[in-house]
């Protein structure tokens, strides 16, 4: 069997779509829909892993670490996260 490790969010972050890396900077820290999930899952990354952006699901959905929403706003604003 092969278990690769899943990629770090800049890795699969320059796969998704324009339109969802979008949406993510737009509604950061908001439960991210099940479709969003699918895409980032499909690009390589897990949000079952251990992963430091690896967040939570609660009664509303699933929803980013706090590090991983702070570093979707620095993507957002154009400054280039330190992971």
């Amino acid at each position: 069997m092969n278990f690769e490790e899943p990629l770090e969010m800049a890795q699969w972050w320059r796969r998704l779509t324009p339109a969802t890396q979008q949406w993510l900077i737009d509604n950061n820290g908001d439960a991210v829909p099940k479709s969003i999930i699918r895409e980032i899952v499909d690009v390589g990354g897990s949000i079952a892993s251990e992963a430091w952006w690896s967040g939570e699901t609660d009664s509303n959905g699933y929803h980013f670490s706090d590090d991983a929403i702070d570093w979707i706003e620095a993507v957002g604003n154009g400054e280039s996260p330190d992971r």
